[in-house]
């Protein structure tokens, strides 16, 4: 996938008007305006790079001309600590002002990235694929979803509109599984899945019987999921969420399910750590 300038460009913005406000204080009485200076993105971990375009991007708003950057390592890219992930050359007020909003945007995607591809990397000889959740923050689902895919992670559902999943409180308010699913099918068009949340292996039966197009797992021990795998056998895509972490991951993956969603990719990563330094 790719990223939409504008959506990017207002971000940065947003994000610059929120660090800057109106003046800096420190660079714009300290750093004479024609003063110019190269500095670099230096790997100070190991892990997956994503969102250096964004990052050099926030130099470019501040400099529209006469910035100039030197990109060596691009997203996707496995990176090694000490690293040169790119280099720098503007207007030393563009780096000063420039640098922490960069920062923040490159070292929350990577970490995204390299947390995706160590759970791919998990999952890896099963059928599972890695997915991602709507637990992003506000403002940052796409930059976020995003780095997922540069990971090796799918997209689940980017809104509410793009599918009709129903949980257990839809379920509860729609009066139970087969007259939701049935109030829902009779006003769906033809392009839109439904998927169900499933807590044991009676709602399962259920789900099969209503005819959704996905079955999520929810919070079911790997036992269970097995159980749901060989009853569901191919009818329904099956989905494995709730509490999911690395140390349970493979033995979920070897269950049989389709997809692992892992609300945990966005919603409480760590930053990889990249620092910039002036040269």
């Amino acid at each position: 996938m790719t990223l939409n300038s504008i959506y990017v460009d207002n971000l940065i913005k947003t994000a610059l008007l929120e660090d800057i406000n109106y003046l800096d204080t420190t660079t714009d009485y300290l750093i004479d305006e024609n003063q110019e200076n190269t500095a670099i993105f230096l790997a100070k971990s190991s892990g997956v790079l994503c969102g250096i375009e964004v990052a050099l991007r926030v130099f470019e708003i501040l400099q529209p001309n006469g910035f100039e950057a030197k990109v060596y390592k691009h997203d996707g890219d496995k990176l090694v600590k000490g690293e040169i992930i790119a280099e720098i050359h503007g207007k030393t007020r563009t780096i000063l002002k420039g640098e922490r909003t960069a920062l923040n945007l490159i070292q929350h995607m990577s970490g995204i990235a390299t947390a995706t591809n160590k759970a791919v990397e998990i999952v890896s000889g099963t059928k599972a694929s890695i997915a991602d959740t709507r637990k992003t923050l506000p403002g940052m689902r796409p930059l976020q979803k995003y780095a997922v895919t540069v990971g090796g992670g799918r997209n689940h559902r980017y809104n509410l509109s793009d599918a009709a999943m129903l949980k257990d409180n839809h379920v509860d308010a729609g009066g139970g599984i087969a007259n939701a699913v049935s109030k829902l099918k009779s006003k769906l068009g033809h392009m839109t899945k439904v998927e169900l949340e499933v807590r044991n292996l009676d709602e399962l039966n259920q789900a099969l019987e209503a005819g959704v197009d996905v079955i999520m797992l929810d919070n079911m021990s790997p036992e269970l999921m097995k159980q749901a795998v060989d009853i569901t056998a191919g009818k329904a895509l099956l989905e494995a969420s709730g509490g999911i972490t690395d140390e349970t991951l493979r033995e979920i993956a070897e269950t049989g399910v389709d997809i692992i969603s892992m609300g945990a990719l966005t919603h409480s990563v760590k930053a990889f750590d990249i620092s910039l330094k002036i040269k």
